[in-house]
């Protein structure tokens, strides 16, 4: 099964197709922890469109960031009878109980872009964080060392994710081994988020009033450019890159919203986590193991992403599924 890589034309393409046409439907649960963000907006509508498309029942439920409520809404899909569960969980530990429930049921399962904490289990699509924050945090290191005396001592600011996420615990340490190739030279800040704006906020904002002068700036996820911008656009800090107090900034995850800075200069860098890969990746691997009757499929399959930056953007923004929305204005809706 392999799906166009736009969401405004999600279709079925035949050719390649794992699952063919010719093949029973199959019906599919897909849990997912709920849909705060572009990330996992653009990869529900990938998943559930194309498996309706293709002739599958899909069976949704959003567990709204419960991990108890998820874990009964699994139970209530095995219960149901269906083939097969793509699961977006609301954590690594919680992930494991569930993979274990579907797995003692004999109902293969994939876990999409949020790993268990113990990747011999399930069907387990992942990007590879740690190195794409990495990518992401080499390019804001190197702008902010070449506007500075050699000799400054610069703070360098991360807004960590909730570190319950083996996401957030990867990209947490691809930013520091980014800033530990030159650590003689960089003070290091931390905002906690645990993935919520509001918490985001107050902290950025205590963080900033505390220390007034930020060098370069990482967010763990792009969803939170919009706080950012509203703490340092009042002080005077929201700056395009060659204006003067410039703060090169980075993030991860490749939305519509990073795009759209990156293209007008505030932000620097994004780390690109491959959403379509990730989605078909899922979708084929749960959907041959229903094929050939294999109720406990355990696979790792990565995806290496990419950093888009300033540099690159010419030429691979269309590899990014937020500049893909974005071109087809899904910030004018």
């Amino acid at each position: 099964m392999k799906l166009l890589r736009t969401t405004a034309t999600l279709a079925l393409l035949s050719a390649g197709a794992t699952f063919g046409s010719g093949a029973q439907a199959a019906n599919i649960c897909f849990a997912f922890q709920d849909l705060e963000t572009e990330f996992w907006v653009a990869g529900h509508k990938a998943i559930t469109t194309t498996l309706t498309e293709a002739g599958h029942k899909v069976i949704e439920k959003n567990a709204i960031e419960d991990a108890n409520k998820q874990l009964e809404q699994v139970r209530d899909c095995i219960a149901q009878g269906v083939d097969g569960i793509i699961l977006i969980p609301q954590d690594g530990e919680s992930a494991v109980t569930i993979v274990k429930e579907a797995q003692a049921s004999d109902k293969p399962i994939a876990v999409f872009n949020r790993p268990p904490t113990d990747l011999s289990k399930g069907i387990i699509v992942v990007a590879d964080n740690a190195t794409i924050a990495e990518a992401a945090t080499d390019f804001v290191v190197e702008q902010a060392l070449a506007g500075a005396p050699a000799d400054a001592k610069l703070n360098a600011l991360i807004i960590v994710g909730d570190l319950g996420d083996p996401n957030a615990v990867g990209r947490k340490d691809g930013f520091y081994a980014a800033i530990n190739k030159h650590a003689d030279r960089f003070n290091v800040i931390e905002v906690a988020s645990e993935w919520d704006a509001a918490t985001a906020l107050a902290n950025l904002e205590a963080a900033v009033t505390a220390n007034p002068k930020i060098d370069l700036m990482f967010t763990s996820s792009d969803f939170l450019f919009p706080t950012i911008r509203s703490v340092l656009e009042p002080r005077g800090m929201w700056k395009k890159a060659g204006e003067d107090g410039h703060i090169p900034l980075a993030g991860l995850d490749g939305d519509a919203t990073a795009c759209k800075l990156i293209k007008e200069g505030y932000v620097s860098a994004t780390g690109v986590q491959d959403l379509y890969f990730e989605a078909e990746s899922a979708m084929n691997a749960i959907l041959k193991a229903v094929e050939t009757g294999n109720a406990r499929p355990n696979e790792v399959i990565p995806d290496p992403g990419f950093a888009l930056t300033q540099a690159n953007l010419g030429k691979r923004e269309m590899d990014m599924w937020g500049c893909v929305l974005l071109s087809e204005g899904f910030l004018d809706k």
